[in-house]
């Protein structure tokens, strides 16, 4: 855990009308494998392109097409579980998984049931209250997407689109060890996370590049115990997979809704049926999809057209040492490093294009200065701007570390820094430019600062009678010099000076 402790969050308790029951999840993440080409075939990957132009004949089910592995897409397999540290199969297999679906040209999808390339691995989902849950990971297998069926363009017909079949897919297998909708959505974001920062998928949501299936089960205190003890899950209830959720807060109303379905029934004398789901967000509740297939009945058996694949253990060697720095290292490293807080570090590691950002800016100055600006002042900005993102922002990390610099010189102050960093935002001009054109150089004059002081005494003898009494009322003094000045004379002068002269 790279020297962080946290605890084990409390399982959600949900009361029943008569007894006390707890969530048990597990997930089945799907990521799209971020190549420029399909898993079996050259076709583009591009989203948003015309509806079936994106096809080529071995997606599109033609005879005799043959399915060619896409090395990359292996690679970025290979890559995501190095990134989880799991284990990583140099002999794996594809095998076919028989269903009919309009948008499955092949009648089939090409598959990883019995030998996956990613065995065991984990994921640390921290909670942002100290606690954190320790995922495991059962495996990761390769498999093609379906294409898309589409109902809402025609009274009478339905289009089927073909862009996404064969789109390598990796599909992620948590164990059951997630106790609560919260930390579900946590999994889901720690695993995006993860993967944009190696780069093997982009986590798109709205686009479906991620989307998760969510087995929920319910059972009574002290039974989930039982089944870590033994693994048996016998212990646990008849669990209910949610399909194809592609949002955060979607996936943790589904479980919620699914959870109070599930126990319910069973209060109520009846047993839960092991089926798929579909969860309607505008009904908050879940619907039955079909009921949930074991694996003889997709028939599956080893792909005829494809060898097994066999990959060497220095090809692996060599994208473990091409891995970056990992969100949980990164966040590390920021805390140790820049003395930062771990709510700061968590929120500049979030995305690895901020993470970058931050870097830049702090590179040789005051980390924790330079997170407050980018956190507080940059974010807050490009938030209330229409919420861009990083690569919107109109100031450059090397811009705002010089305002950072600046602050830490004296040259300026916190609020006049405000001021240089709205110029350089709206107006594209370098910050030592503006401080320099604009006359905002911060005061340092003791001298000019105490005759300023000397005045604004002079002039309020009643109001220092006050602050005599009440020494909280010398900010008051501190306020008006600083108006009087423009708000450049320094602050920490300004405050020593009013003391002496106040006797405080």
């Amino acid at each position: 855990m790279l020297d962080l402790e946290y605890a084990a969050p409390a399982p959600k308790v949900i009361a029943g009308a008569k007894h006390d029951w707890e969530l048990v999840i597990g997930l089945e993440v799907h990521a799209q494998v971020a190549t420029k080409a399909k898993l079996f075939s050259g076709a583009s990957t591009l989203f948003g392109a015309e509806p079936n132009s994106n096809v080529a004949f071995v997606d599109a089910g033609m005879p005799g097409m043959l399915p060619v592995i896409n090395e990359a897409c292996v690679a970025q397999a290979v890559r995501t579980g190095l990134g989880l540290k799991a284990q990583i199969n140099l002999m794996s297999a594809f095998d076919r998984k028989n269903y009919f679906y309009p948008d499955l040209p092949q009648g089939y999808q090409i598959s990883q049931l019995y030998h996956p390339i990613v065995g065991e691995g984990e994921v640390l989902v921290e909670l942002g209250d100290g606690t954190a849950r320790l995922v495991r990971i059962e495996r990761i297998h390769l498999e093609q997407d379906a294409g898309k069926s589409i109902h809402d363009m025609d009274p009478t017909m339905s289009f089927v689109d073909l862009n996404r079949t064969g789109v390598a897919l990796m599909e992620i297998v948590s164990r059951p060890d997630i106790r609560g909708p919260e930390e579900a959505a946590a999994y889901v974001a720690k695993l995006r996370q993860i993967m944009r920062y190696l780069g093997t998928c982009d986590g798109n949501m709205q686009n479906g590049n991620l989307r998760a299936d969510v087995n929920v089960s319910v059972c009574r205190p002290g039974d989930y115990e039982k089944y870590q003890a033994t693994q048996d899950f016998g212990h646990l209830g008849t669990r209910c997979e949610i399909k194809n959720m592609n949002s955060m807060r979607f996936i943790q109303m589904a479980i919620e809704v699914e959870a109070r379905r599930q126990i319910a029934i069973i209060e109520d004398g009846g047993s839960v049926t092991q089926e798929t789901r579909l969860y309607d967000p505008d009904k908050n509740e879940t619907r039955s999809m079909r009921s949930k297939e074991e694996a003889h009945d997709y028939r599956y058996f080893p792909d005829p057209d494809l060898l097994p694949l066999e990959i060497e253990q220095a090809w692996v060697d060599d994208i473990k040492a091409s891995l970056p720095e990992l969100p949980d290292a990164k966040k590390a490293r920021f805390i140790s490093d820049f003395g930062l807080s771990d709510y700061d570090a968590s929120v500049l590691t979030a995305d690895v294009s901020n993470a970058a950002y931050f870097e830049d800016v702090a590179k040789g100055g005051d980390g924790k200065l330079a997170a407050n600006w980018v956190i507080n002042e940059l974010f807050g900005r490009l938030k209330k701007d229409g919420d861009k993102g990083i690569a919107d922002s109109p100031i450059p990390a090397a811009r705002l570390a010089q305002i950072v610099a600046l602050i830490k010189a004296e040259t300026i102050s916190g609020k006049i820094a405000k001021d240089v960093f709205d110029i350089a935002y709206t107006q594209d001009r370098d910050p030592a430019e503006i401080v320099e054109t604009e006359g905002m150089k911060q005061v340092t004059d003791t001298g000019a600062i105490e005759a300023a002081v000397d005045e604004i005494i002079a002039a309020n003898p009643a109001q220092v009678e006050k602050a005599k009494a009440n020494p909280k009322l010398a900010g008051w003094f501190v306020g008006q010099v600083m108006k009087s000045t423009g708000g450049k004379a320094n602050p920490a002068a300004v405050n020593a000076l009013v003391a002496a002269k106040l006797g405080l």
